[in-house]
């Protein structure tokens, strides 16, 4: 993935992702090939044990575009997200996740945003669009709504929806965010968000089409609790930062 910068990096993060992930990455293929711009995937396989790597080097046929940065362990989505954006290029920088959930169209919704002035497009499934639909569990929409509710009361008052996972960064801003990310696990997103936001990073939310996944790797009960800790242990290190007089 040598010679002059693309104009698209896609990050995504994998695990266990051999079923899910082959026809996504068929569909972000197509549509940047269409484009007819420079674009890299950079596949972050967070320690998969079902053969997605392999999967993903029999999609790509030998396109250099398209690499595979394998973990040797499951270290958490943050950490995954965090490893393929240090390898990443590209004037603009796409995370999605495996399940292609939002169809890579809908980056184009992000990328108006970004050539609006902001820094951050973050893709959201509860923002209102008549253009837009959600196809969306009941059970995860209400433990969305108060996940969402109980961040914004935490620290993130600019973003309703943090955990949508497609999110555009410029490539300069994603260089300095991503390194300051502690957060491992699904969390991440809103420790990344409340860096931007002290920051000082424009960030505009972005209603997207989406649509509910089979074989989803969030669960409610196991990790909502999980997630709540890693948002509180975020917000401690940033008010440490403040009140040492660094910044974050």
């Amino acid at each position: 993935m040598g010679g002059s910068a693309p104009r698209w990096s896609v990050v995504i993060p994998a695990f266990n992702e051999a079923a899910r992930l082959p026809g996504y990455l068929k569909d972000i293929q197509a549509y940047f090939e269409g484009r007819d711009e420079g674009y890299e995937v950079i596949v972050v396989d967070d320690g998969s044990r079902d053969g997605t790597a392999e999967r993903v080097h029999e999609i790509a046929a030998g396109r250099a575009c398209v690499a595979v940065h394998a973990l040797g362990r499951n270290r958490g989505k943050g950490h995954a997200v965090r490893a393929g954006m240090a390898r990443a290029r590209g004037r603009l920088r796409l995370m999605a996740d495996a399940d292609g959930a939002t169809p890579i169209g809908e980056v184009a919704r992000l990328e108006v945003a970004i050539e609006a002035g902001a820094d951050i497009a973050v893709g959201s499934r509860v923002l209102r669009d008549p253009a837009v639909a959600r196809q969306v569990r009941l059970h995860r929409k209400l433990s969305g709504c108060v996940f969402n509710f109980l961040v914004r009361r935490l620290g993130v008052a600019g973003v309703v929806d943090t955990q949508c996972g497609f999110k555009l960064f410029r490539g300069p801003v994603a260089e300095v965010l991503f390194p300051l990310v502690v957060t491992e696990g699904f969390g991440f997103d809103v420790e990344l968000l409340m860096l931007a936001e002290r920051r000082g990073y424009r960030v505009t939310e972005v209603p997207v089409n989406w649509a509910d996944q089979p074989g989803s790797k969030v669960g409610v009960l196991r990790d909502g609790p999980r997630m709540l800790r890693e948002v509180l242990a975020a917000r401690r290190r940033l008010a440490r930062a403040a009140r040492a007089g660094g910044r974050p």
